[in-house]
């Protein structure tokens, strides 16, 4: 049991999903439209989400928006010549935000919106199955905000982060080559086996506690053409306190020889922490002319923080683990524009550049980690000046990661070293990633 919950702790560790694969930004159809650009902008109440600075430069005394966006992703492994792709889930982040004046110098505003989440579906039984099989993380995060127009052209803003999420994750935990090996032991004369069929799973399942943290920004008018902005999200922490495992096996060939070690898992339970990284963001915004706006943001994101995970089960504290990640700060750049054909239409295009922060020697497929470019358009329809209803589209192709490496504990390995099988093993492959969000919003001001 001691080296089987060892390799569990491994397991436990794909809790945190990959880096920016699991950074969500769509956080306002508008902007979504011109590369989710937008800290040097004056957005109104969805500035509370980009720059809680900009808010004050509003000029309306109330506004509502809201937008949903539908992210539909592929990933595919091709291992020894073989495509695996994924089946996931449509994903939805959404974003509400609410403003208004309480002086003409001074807005408050509040936002519900979803910074990070991950939906990926691999199988049960592709060769990567003892990495992972299937992972469905969310985070949710209310912010209540303030902003102060300190001059006529300066202003700043500063925002309470509410955060709380769930991740319900699934896992292979006994390699089928390995196990086959066991069988012809047990059972010399077996002529069949597992093939590619995983022995037994373990279901990972748990809600995080509250965490709090800060969105802080200013913005600044350098004259009629020139703005300039900078926004602080703070790091959180997200712990899963009492979550619960659950283990389930392929046949009763697989639970007979397992299941004596294997059962203590469903009564026990884990805790884990997920980091939601800082994100520093500097921009500027150009207007050449009224009724066209050009923006550019450098957005870095503080994965260096996160150097390792700590896992601990209950009553167990001997098979407590701190698992290497030593992930590494990354940038990603937005770049968009935003044209004024009419009083009631806007179209809009841009661009978003998203760095990978991981190596490809620590590389996991519950959200393949690529370098993103996102290409992106939109459009805006004011039926009345009040009421603004937003689309946008964007389409995300993924670079390809040649020969990322995975490493898990074998079980089987670790537990019968007659059959000469290495305790640890490695899986290998190539990834790729595509995936397309539209999104849709309606705002209403007055």
């Amino acid at each position: 049991m001691n080296k089987f919950l060892t390799a569990v702790v491994a397991a436990a560790a794909t809790l945190c999903a990959s880096a920016e694969g699991y950074q969500v930004n769509t956080f306002s159809p508008k902007q979504e439209g011109m590369g989710h650009v937008g800290v040097a902008m004056e957005l109104g109440a969805e500035s509370t989400i980009f720059n809680p600075g900009a808010l004050a430069f509003s000029t309306k005394t109330f506004e509502i928006s809201g937008g949903i966006s539908a992210i539909s992703a592929k990933a595919t492994a091709t291992h020894q010549g073989t495509d695996y792709t994924t089946s996931n889930k449509v994903s939805t982040p959404f974003n509400v935000s609410t403003a208004f004046r309480i002086y003409d110098n001074l807005y408050a505003g509040v936002s519900l919106y979803t910074p990070y989440g991950s939906s990926i579906n691999w199988g049960e039984n592709w060769p990567g199955a003892v990495l992972n099989q299937s992972v469905d993380l969310k985070l949710f995060t209310v912010q209540p905000t303030i902003s102060w127009r300190l001059l006529d052209n300066l202003s700043i803003g500063a925002g309470l982060m509410i955060s709380w999420g769930s991740v319900d994750l699934n896992k292979g935990l006994v390699n089928p080559a390995s196990m086959d090996k066991l069988l012809t032991l047990v059972n010399p004369s077996m002529t069949t086996g597992f093939g590619n069929v995983t022995p037994a799973s373990v279901n990972l399942n748990g809600s995080s506690a509250l965490a709090f943290g800060f969105n802080v920004g200013a913005l600044y008018k350098i004259n009629e053409k020139w703005n300039v902005g900078a926004s602080f999200r703070s790091k959180m922490t997200m712990k899963v306190e009492k979550g619960a495992a659950s283990v389930a096996y392929a046949n009763d060939v697989a639970r007979t020889l397992l299941s004596q070690t294997l059962d203590n898992l469903n009564y026990t339970n884990f805790s884990a922490s997920m980091p939601a990284p800082y994100v520093l963001t500097f921009g500027t915004a150009y207007k050449p002319i009224e009724k066209l706006t050009l923006a550019f943001d450098a957005q870095l994101n503080g994965w260096g923080t996160y150097k390792q995970l700590d896992i601990e089960f209950d009553q167990l504290s001997a098979f407590d683990q701190h698992l290497k990640k030593d992930y590494h700060n990354s940038w990603t750049f937005h770049l968009g524009g935003q044209y004024a054909i009419t009083k009631r239409f806007d179209v809009r295009a841009g661009l978003m550049v998203d760095l990978a922060p991981m190596d490809k020697e620590l590389y996991n497929p519950e959200t393949p980690g690529a370098t993103k470019i996102e290409p992106s358009v939109g459009l805006s329809f004011r039926p009345i000046p009040q009421l603004s209803i937003d689309a946008a589209f964007m389409y995300v192709h993924g670079c390809k990661v040649n020969g990322a490496t995975g490493e898990y504990e074998d079980f089987i390995g670790k537990n019968y070293p007659i059959l000469g099988i290495p305790a640890t093993g490695t899986f290998t492959a190539d990834y790729k990633v595509h995936a397309v969000i539209p999104a849709i919003g309606i705002s209403y001001a007055f």
